[in-house]
């Protein structure tokens, strides 16, 4: 009997401090290292800086292109009256500036020069023209034949001209009066008709007086 209680107390004293030596050692009371975030952090980038050049008052707004020329290069976007932008350089002509424009390739765009002025920081370096775009390829149409056919004009072939000889020519020939005997000249003939003539308007005259 004695033992049982022996037994009992030593089991309820393991029991108790067990139970303190395991509150000592609690989950709560350990130390827990926070998890570092695995992701890529963004780098944040700023405009660029340097030149700055901005449009003058009296341009309402201004196109901008994707080379320095209006005729070999698209126009991709507009700068507005007074907007001040960072600038690259100037072409090798001196006609169109390079500027920053976001939302196109390369963030780059060309203003033609007389548009804009230098408001910061000096001048600008020579850069060379970037390759023109390439020419949009023209689809080949395959035309009917008859249709086409039905608009030509079609070509008669005719015989060539045949040659005909013209008339003989035929030359005029002069008599010799002298040469034909005793006939009177016709000269002579008509002077003295003539003659006659006046002699009678003249007699005609005196006998009217």
């Amino acid at each position: 009997m004695r033992f049982a209680r022996r037994s009992v107390f030593f089991a309820f004293f393991v029991l108790m401090f067990g139970g303190m030596a395991l509150s000592f050692h609690s989950p709560s009371q350990s130390s827990v290292h926070a998890q570092q975030p695995t992701g890529s952090i963004p780098t944040v980038t700023g405009t660029p800086s340097g030149v700055i050049v901005a449009v003058y008052l009296d341009q309402a707004q201004v196109d901008v292109y994707s080379g320095p020329s209006e005729y070999l290069y698209p126009r991709i976007g507009v700068v507005l009256a007074g907007q001040e932008m960072p600038a690259y350089g100037i072409s090798e002509d001196d006609n169109y500036v390079q500027i920053y424009y976001p939302g196109v390739p390369d963030s780059v765009a060309w203003v033609y020069a007389p548009y804009v002025k230098i408001v910061k920081n000096g001048q600008l370096p020579k850069l060379p023209a970037p390759p023109t775009p390439t020419p949009a390829t023209t689809p080949i149409v395959d035309i009917n034949p008859t249709l086409v056919a039905a608009f030509e004009t079609p070509i008669i072939p005719t015989r060539m001209p045949t040659f005909t000889a013209p008339a003989p020519l035929a030359i005029a020939t002069f008599v010799d009066v002298a040469a034909s005997g005793n006939r009177v000249p016709m000269g002579l003939l008509i002077f003295g008709l003539g003659f006659i003539g006046a002699l009678g308007t003249l007699i005609s005259f005196l006998r009217g007086r």
